[in-house]
């Protein structure tokens, strides 16, 4: 998956909102303008590949870590609940793209009831799709 695959991606979500908090180079994916759901770095300046830190369940989070080399402890993030994934290739779109909604949904139920409530309506059981997401989007209403 490339950063700008991801960046479509993370935008599908409702109420996503990318910013830069901590300065150039690190774009911030927030659920309602509220909480961070991902954290991508890296990938633009031909460092090497990208780097995206998506939070996770503590037992899925080792899980994930065990079944793919690319996925590790989040770098400068709590361990316990956040995954770096490295978007080299060695781990499948689709893998990605589920952990991606898993941190997103996460981080929305920890949302003030009415938010949560709202954002999770619309999001339903939809998930983005590669290539092109943001257009792929269903209509919300």
């Amino acid at each position: 998956m490339t950063p700008g695959q991801f960046i479509d991606a993370a935008l599908w979500f409702p109420e996503a909102e990318e910013g830069e908090p901590f300065g150039p180079g690190a774009l911030v994916y927030k659920v309602a303008g509220q909480k961070m759901f991902a954290l991508l770095t890296g990938g633009g300046d031909g460092s090497g590949p990208a780097t995206a830190n998506l939070k996770c369940d503590p037992d899925l989070a080792l899980e994930l870590r065990d079944r793919f080399p690319a996925v590790t402890p989040g770098y400068h993030m709590n361990k316990k609940h956040w995954n770096s994934v490295l978007l080299d290739g060695t781990v499948p779109e689709d893998e990605i793209l589920e952990m991606l909604r898993h941190s997103y949904v996460l981080v929305a139920r920890s949302l003030r009831r009415a938010d949560r409530d709202r954002v999770l309506a619309v999001l339903g059981e939809d998930a983005p799709r590669v290539g092109g997401a943001a257009a792929e989007a269903p209509e919300r209403t």
